[in-house]
């Protein structure tokens, strides 16, 4: 495991180079990142009223920014947030625009503001936005002073903290932009590249908006020209357009190319597309988009197949917090925890629940990985959630329901615009379990027993007074038609709570796949009675049934396992930060649960160990019973996925040893003694396990075929005390300068050089030079400590800490890290 965290990290550094700062997703004009020297307030101010520079209140900030993660937590919030807070704060930057802007049109893009947001430009309100997670821009051009100084000012009421059921953030979370361009431009996302590919050939379908707010009529030519990977131009078609004033216009050109590279996801190669309008031998404008040739169809018997080839989807959910980073975006802490999924087998994620940032496609473009992209968790009606504490008072109904009716269309309508030129995203969904039975829609077949496959509680049956289930299916027809309205290449898809209610309404039948939230049980059923229909698991456990499910069933073409990372939010009882049923942890390091995932997704021999003690306090249990069992529900006793890397008992203690493989059978050796006997791969549960007696020294599991030949093998080692901080990056790294975040991994190891899965010293981090700590996260669910300042606990040995640049290429940064009876570590970081 050492080598394969060595191979990662240098993948991330040479990456973390060229693709820390991706560019705006905008679409037209020239789009400029002004994330530096903002000003941030807590609490609501009176904007006529001017601001005194030298306002305590107001803190020195830099973009992104979300101000809930550094507050303090506490059992009073909801549980839903992570006991977090949310609020009202306002954000002020003042913004330079010379003369020689006069006579451009000027606009600030925003990737996401969560939420409730209004923007300002000198005082006068541009307008708002009260989705969180939709990107918008204002255009500002009327009301800018030119050779001046402008204020931005922006309020973001998250005063309804307990609004969704997960951790949002509160804040300006992801990147915003000036964006300048001529008159005449693209319309916002106004390029949409779609491809085909018939037998040796590509055609890539280039549909270009413009727009005209000149006060002239105008002759253009709209140039397409098709890049492949070297730079070298495949295919090139130049159009003409004449464009009245105050008037848009639309052209489309086919570029056809023979014997395409195709994207895939052991190869994901892609072609860049440049559009340029052109007026006389003037380009005017110019956008780049990110694009490429593959295939995907849906079968209701075969499933799924990407560019011919039938394969499993084997998806994970994700939410867009990063820990203790909270709900900001940093592309490089996003590109490790995707690469490290990628190397346990995962293929593809869901956006659940929300649109993400532009930058999380680009990364899953770049590596290989399909999207689903998920627009919603709530439609016209809010979900019960806790307003205070786990399990207090009644339940209420803070959500983004209320906001639904006027804005949910035009934010789909935007989601699918931003994001459609994505080649990993195939498929589009409108809604998350919006049909979850009496939360809040009701139908008479709940009033029946739970045989219809209901696997969540139906909340004492049937409730007439409740909205009618019925109105589900005509909300669906209008999300599905504004989908289709932007996009008709990708299926429209949702994540069904309710399978057996929803089947009572028009709602599956307007899905072009349908996803069941756990719900493997209508697997066979519901393809004998809807024969026609392509059904998946959009949200399922990880149990080792689940996966069958879809295995052995060829008609189910994959599911996406809750969670692939651990998140924020949806908390169980204080202390916990969140939910914790990740393949990763909120550190992005690899849990015992992923390697059992391995076991089942990887195609590459792979052997893991892990203990724990058969009886007592140390018994390890599946996250989810443990969860569960917190509601009255039984504990799972089947062997557990949740066994972590431990080789440290009382001696003579029996303790369970527990190997995650994808191989055939396995063997398990003490200081090279057998002391497991050779079992064969155990196809109830997935895991090989032995019951031992404890002994220190060196426990190996010896992996083979099915003819015994030695595969490969995993040990643990038993250790002594914390003796030093090891930098598992070396004593030496590169970032990017400015804003490069580099991300540092500490293993606290003994005197012997050997990794200590069960310390938790407390690591102090100082830095020396142009560089800011953005936090230190360990991945504890419990530690409820302080997160914003520059000690922390490791846990089970480890640490990864966020170091952002601030200064210029040639700079060093020194990074030193000590804990109290330990050898310290330092890391020199050079800008580049």
């Amino acid at each position: 495991m050492i080598k394969s965290i060595k191979k990662l990290t240098l993948l991330l550094a040479v990456a973390a180079l060229t693709t820390a700062n991706l560019s705006a997703q905008t679409g037209f004009g020239s789009p400029e990142k002004i994330n530096s020297e903002w000003r941030f307030h807590l609490g609501d101010i009176d904007l006529k009223k001017e601001v005194n520079s030298r306002d305590r209140s107001w803190k020195s900030i830099q973009l992104p920014h979300d101000w809930s993660i550094k507050q303090p937590y506490s059992p009073t919030y909801a549980s839903a947030s992570g006991y977090l807070p949310g609020g009202i704060g306002w954000y002020q930057k003042k913004l330079s625009i010379t003369k020689d802007d006069e006579g451009k049109k000027l606009f600030l893009y925003f990737e996401g503001v969560y939420n409730r947001s209004e923007v300002y430009l000198n005082g006068q309100l541009l307008g708002k936005r009260p989705n969180g997670y939709i990107s918008f821009s204002y255009d500002i051009t009327p009301f800018v002073k030119y050779g001046a100084d402008n204020l931005i000012s922006v309020r973001v009421d998250h005063s309804q903290d307990a609004d969704s059921r997960w951790y949002t953030g509160s804040g300006i979370y992801r990147d915003v932009y000036l964006v300048r361009s001529k008159p005449v431009h693209f319309e916002q996302w106004g390029v949409f590249a779609f491809p085909e590919v018939k037998a040796n050939k590509g055609i890539l379908h280039v549909q270009a908006t413009l727009k005209n707010e000149s006060s002239s009529n105008t002759a253009l030519s709209v140039v397409s020209e098709l890049l492949d990977t070297e730079g070298k131009t495949v295919a090139k078609k130049k159009s003409k357009l004449a464009l009245a004033s105050k008037s848009n216009g639309e052209i489309n050109v086919d570029l056809a190319v023979t014997n395409p590279k195709i994207w895939s996801l052991d190869a994901p190669n892609r072609y860049t597309l440049r559009t340029s309008i052109v007026q006389g031998n003037q380009v005017i404008d110019s956008t780049t988009t990110i694009t490429g040739f593959r295939t995907f169809t849906f079968n209701p018997d075969k499933g799924f197949a990407l560019n011919g080839q039938p394969m499993k989807v084997k998806g994970v959910c994700l939410h867009h917090d990063a820990g203790v980073l909270g709900a900001e975006m940093y592309p490089e802490v996003w590109r490790r925890r995707l690469i490290t999924l990628k190397s346990l087998g995962v293929n593809a994620i869901r956006t659940s629940h929300n649109p993400q940032a532009p930058s999380l496609y680009n990364l899953c473009d770049e590596l290989g990985i399909l999207v689903m992209n998920e627009a919603f968790d709530e439609w016209e009606f809010p979900k019960r959630k806790w307003l205070q504490g786990w399990n207090v008072g009644t339940p209420g109904f803070q959500g983004s329901f209320d906001f639904f009716k006027e804005w949910g269309e035009k934010d789909l309508a935007d989601m699918v615009k931003r994001d459609r030129n994505h080649l990993s995203i195939f498929a589009w969904s409108i809604g998350n379990e919006v049909d979850y039975p009496n939360d809040p829609y009701s139908h008479p077949v709940l009033a029946g027993t739970a045989e219809g496959g209901f696997t969540q509680p139906i909340f004492g049956g049937y409730k007439k007074d409740a909205p009618d289930a019925m109105r589900l299916g005509d909300i669906a027809k209008r999300l599905a038609a504004v989908v289709k309205k932007y996009d008709k290449s990708r299926p429209v898809t949702a994540g069904l709570a309710g399978v057996a209610m929803s089947n009572e309404t028009e709602y599956p039948g307007t899905l072009d796949i349908a996803g069941y939230n756990y719900t493997e049980s209508r697997y066979i059923q519901d393809h004998k009675r809807y024969p026609k229909r392509v059904i998946f698991g959009s949200e399922n456990r990880h149990d080792f049934s689940a996966w069958k499910a879809v295995k052995d069933n060829e008609h189910i073409f994959g599911q996406f396992l809750w969670t692939g990372i651990d998140y924020l939010g949806e908390s169980g009882r204080w202390p916990s930060r969140g939910f914790y049923s990740g393949l990763l942890d909120f550190a992005g390091f690899i849990k015992p649960r992923g390697y059992f995932r391995q076991s089942l997704w990887s195609d590459k021999p792979m052997a893991y160990l892990g203990t724990y003690p058969i009886k007592g306090e140390g018994h390890a249990t599946d996250v989810w019973s443990v969860l569960e069992s917190e509601q009255g529900q039984s504990k799972n006793e089947t062997p557990s996925m949740d066994a972590w890397p431990i080789w440290n008992y009382q001696e003579g203690q029996i303790i369970r040893v527990v190997s995650y493989t994808n191989a055939a059978k396995a063997r398990l050796e003490l200081n090279g003694k057998v002391v497991g006997t050779t079992k064969e791969y155990d196809n109830k549960n997935g895991i090989i396990y032995w019951d031992i007696p404890y002994a220190d020294g060196k426990l190996e599991v010896v992996v083979m075929d099915t003819k015994g030949k030695e595969v490969i093998r995993h040990q643990l080692q038993s250790s002594k005390r914390p003796d030093a901080i090891k930098l598992m990056q070396g004593e030496q790294i590169q970032l990017k300068a400015k804003d490069g975040v580099a991300q540092i991994e500490l293993q606290l190891m003994d005197e012997n050089d050997i990794p200590i899965t069960t310390a938790d010293n407390e690591i102090t981090c100082e830095i020396s030079g142009n560089a800011r700590l953005l936090g230190m996260e360990a991945g504890d669910n419990a530690d409820k400590g302080n997160y914003t300042d520059n000690k922390q606990r490791a846990f089970h040995g480890k640490m990864i800490v966020y170091i952002q640049s601030t200064g210029k290429a040639g700079d060093d940064v020194s990074v030193r890290f000590n804990s109290p009876w330990l050898k310290t570590a330092q890391v020199k970081i050079t800008l580049l």
